[in-house]
């Protein structure tokens, strides 16, 4: 299933996508899509509704990030070798870990807007999970079925906060509409194999970022048993997971964003994002 939230920011309807693309209203069946919903036994009951029998959503309709009231939303960092090289890191021995806001979310196509004082923009395309269950010390083995489903993030930083200021990476990573998502949340079912899903990001039509999930260092099953050693993951939690390399920051000379630039975002099987920098506003 390709799950949706739209409607106007703050008062989002659940939907989901039908086979020939349309979104149709789930509203008659749960109240949202968020940790409360996306246990199994829900997803199951969803997975029978007749699509055809559902009201559709205004044509055109604003997409909301398809999950809501998230508690917390973590990344990982350094996740691609070629990315940890051009950033001139070392790679990772372990995963790298740290945390975004849950108010810096926003719709997949929704303006991001740099914070006042920001000079270094930057994006970054991640493929992201959403936990369905509560996670704490599980198995790699039996990792995936704690996961509800797959959608695109883009990390979006401010490379002087995060690099030049500092401290923790989050100063650079929690601004307001830092944490675009969506547009679809797709089921785990959905996705056949998710260490091989192809990856693009292009700035004004322009490639920057290609890249594979099969080349993270350490896949989505990894991560979720990882972190779990740590902390207990609580349904409707996301991760994303690291970008490949292309990032302004890794240019010569950078490739800063500016306000009129348009993001364009592509993961196979999870759809398009496509977000345009608007200047800092109060």
């Amino acid at each position: 299933m390709k799950l949706v939230r739209f409607g106007a920011a703050g008062a989002e309807r659940p939907g989901i996508v039908d086979s020939q693309g349309a979104v149709r209203d789930l509203s008659a069946h749960i109240t949202d899509i968020t940790g409360d919903t996306l246990d199994d036994a829900t997803l199951d009951k969803l997975r029978k509704l007749d699509l055809k029998a559902l009201p559709m959503a205004p044509h055109g309709v604003r997409l909301g990030a398809p999950v809501g009231n998230v508690r917390n939303f973590f990344a990982v960092g350094l996740n691609y070798a070629d990315h940890a090289k051009e950033a001139g890191m070392e790679i990772p021995k372990e995963p790298i870990l740290f945390n975004k806001l849950p108010n810096c979310i926003v719709g997949p196509n929704d303006d991001v807007m740099p914070p006042k004082g920001s000079t270094k923009l930057d994006y970054e395309i991640e493929i992201g999970f959403v936990i369905g269950k509560r996670t704490r010390y599980v198995e790699e083995k039996n990792a995936l079925a704690h996961v509800a489903g797959y959608c695109i993030g883009n990390d979006v930083s401010e490379r002087a906060f995060q690099i030049e200021r500092g401290g923790q990476w989050m100063k650079g990573k929690c601004a307001e509409t830092f944490g675009p998502l969506g547009p679809w949340l797709v089921t785990r079912d959905e996705i056949a194999d998710v260490q091989d899903l192809a990856m693009t990001l292009d700035v004004n039509g322009v490639r920057r970022q290609t890249g594979n999930t099969n080349t993270m260092i350490f896949g989505i099953a990894h991560l979720v048993h990882y972190i779990s050693q740590f902390m207990v993951l609580e349904a409707g939690d996301v991760v994303i997971t690291g970008t490949p390399p292309g990032v302004a920051l890794g240019m010569k000379p950078p490739g800063w964003l500016k306000p009129g630039d348009v993001m364009t975002l592509n993961i196979e099987g999870l759809g398009e994002q496509r977000s345009k920098v608007v200047p800092f506003r109060e």
